[in-house]
């Protein structure tokens, strides 16, 4: 706990593992985050969750537009080891090696499976029973590095991204506290993974929020739906002038079993059972038809 680290981190996702380090009393030197960016109309800057909290623990914040901007700090105040948890950047492996024992990453999958920017989205969209945690050795090859711990976390199937996105974050910023002493002084040691099983997740768009009941069944959109929750958001148009954000839907039996059904591939249906309708306002199906005149 005394080996001094650099946090690479700027997602929601990386604040509960920096906490979790501070509160552990890890020496953390630096926390590397991306750029301040602008959001919404409005255009105004804001500054990633986990600068905020490094600013309040008085704690060296680094915000490179170039990865290459940070190798004099870390050659020159080193050696470190460095801890990556939802950087959102490629780190060279010409950076990596300046680390000891290289950079230490927290994956929120059950690697190989779903390598990629969003293994949360891809264990609800495939029905898995289970996911896991993985903390790994990181290389330059997109989350191929050795495993150096595996936590299985069962899934219940009525997820949320929402929910699975804070439980993985807490309970692997309990792994990594946990682990990181035994990595930092040699005694645990990481194994390759098997890359012939490896499958991706892609990075997601606003364009795949999009429902498309003609190609999808029913269970599918329902997980769609929960997937996709918060971002990029499921959206369709209802009686062919209502544009809606689906929050909440459920497999239906019949078109007529809901107050809003959609017809789906393989002659299945789904029950929309809460959305955002045009106005802004969560709201049910029934009180949507209420509000409207539908």
């Amino acid at each position: 706990m005394s080996k001094r680290l650099i946090f690479f981190g700027t997602e929601d996702f990386s604040a509960a593992s920096l906490q979790a380090l501070i509160d552990a009393e890890f020496d953390i030197s630096a926390v590397v985050t991306k750029p301040d960016f602008t959001r919404g109309r409005s255009k105004q800057f804001v500054q990633p969750v986990v600068k905020k909290l490094a600013a309040k623990n008085d704690i060296s914040i680094l915000q490179p537009s170039k990865m290459s901007e940070i190798v004099e700090f870390v050659q020159k105040n080193g050696p470190f080891a460095g801890i990556l948890v939802s950087y959102g950047r490629i780190i060279p492996q010409s950076l990596i090696e300046l680390f000891e024992p290289g950079i230490i990453n927290l994956h929120p999958s059950k690697l190989p499976r779903y390598r990629g920017p969003s293994p949360i989205e891809a264990a609800i969209l495939h029905g898995d029973s289970e996911t896991a945690l993985s903390i790994m050795q990181l290389t330059a090859k997109m989350d191929a590095g050795p495993v150096y711990t595996q936590k299985i976390v069962r899934l219940t199937g009525s997820e949320t991204k929402p929910e699975l996105y804070e439980q993985l974050a807490n309970d692997g910023a309990a792994l990594l506290v946990q682990t990181l002493p035994r990595i930092l002084d040699g005694t645990l040691t990481p194994e390759p993974q098997n890359d012939s099983e490896a499958t991706y997740c892609p990075l997601l768009t606003k364009e795949d929020g999009v429902l498309r009941p003609q190609e999808k069944t029913a269970p599918e959109l329902e997980r769609e739906i929960r997937a996709y929750l918060g971002y990029p958001k499921s959206r369709t148009t209802l009686f062919d002038k209502y544009d809606v954000i689906v929050t909440k839907a459920s497999v239906a039996s019949s078109l007529n079993d809901s107050p809003i059904t959609l017809a789906c591939k393989d002659s299945t249906y789904l029950s929309i059972d809460e959305l955002v309708a045009p106005s802004g306002r969560t709201m049910s199906a029934s009180d949507f038809l209420r509000g409207y005149n539908v």
